[in-house]
């Protein structure tokens, strides 16, 4: 059973679904997108233009929610979704506010940085696919910033309104990881992957396949905010690490 997975080696949204495939030992076949151009291939596919899909044997699924939905009921050992109607509850609910309001939050944060910032930012949008698109972007950066700003709404006001949006939404989870080792129950479930995946660009592991720059070419912001949240970002690391690899 042939499983595609269409993403942006960029996207943690994308890398949720790398994680939920790993974690269940599925084989698949990564479709690394460049993001902008990847609209014509995954409307062919959902009619819609987001990235992650996969496609299963003709099974087309979009988004990483459902995605891992869809895993679990056709995959069913190493489930990420608790067992008990309140774990699922509680996990569902955990991974919607963190995919409603901490992936939007980390993108719209990290790009308004990282934008600003050519030689760092191309080569993680350009990641794992053809090394012609490296030059493509460094031709037309102007007008791809542009866009994406546009796009995605990224502004210094916006930034802003992410970083306080995100200060309130690390301390609640510091609050809830201090107690105990996972977000629900006794086991890693899709909430400790989503709070994990969808903040790995904060601490940038290795395991994520883009060229991460050194920390010391970070927008000095980046790094003093990163560092207010250490003790949060070394314990999902540590998740990370220990559930996704080192």
């Amino acid at each position: 059973m042939a499983i595609k997975l269409y993403q942006f080696a960029i996207s943690h949204y994308s890398e949720k679904i790398r994680w939920a495939l790993a974690h269940k030992a599925l084989a698949y076949e990564p479709v690394f997108l460049l993001p902008g151009t990847h609209i014509n291939t995954i409307k062919a596919l959902t009619g819609q233009s987001s990235v992650p899909v996969i496609d299963h044997d003709g099974t087309i699924v979009q988004g990483s929610a459902a995605i891992i939905d869809y895993l679990d009921s056709t995959f069913s050992e190493h489930p990420l979704t608790p067992a008990d109607p309140a774990g699922q509850n509680e996990a569902r609910a955990w991974e919607q506010r963190l995919d409603t309001v901490a992936g939007p939050a980390v993108r719209c944060y990290c790009y308004h940085h990282l934008l600003q910032r050519p030689r760092i930012v191309t080569p993680l949008l350009a990641a794992q696919t053809p090394f012609y698109n490296k030059i493509i972007i460094r031709l037309g950066f102007s007008r791809i910033e542009e866009t994406m700003r546009e796009w995605m709404k990224i502004n210094e006001r916006t930034a802003q309104q992410a970083r306080d949006t995100l200060d309130t939404l690390l301390t609640e989870l510091a609050a809830a990881y201090q107690h105990r080792e996972y977000l629900v129950g006794e086991q890693f479930s899709r909430a400790d992957l989503t709070a994990a995946a969808l903040l790995a660009p904060l601490f940038q592991p290795a395991a994520y396949p883009v060229p991460w720059p050194d920390r010391q070419r970070l927008p000095a912001e980046m790094m003093h905010w990163a560092d207010t949240h250490r003790p949060l970002l070394d314990k999902l690391q540590a998740l990370y690490t220990a559930h996704r690899g080192a």
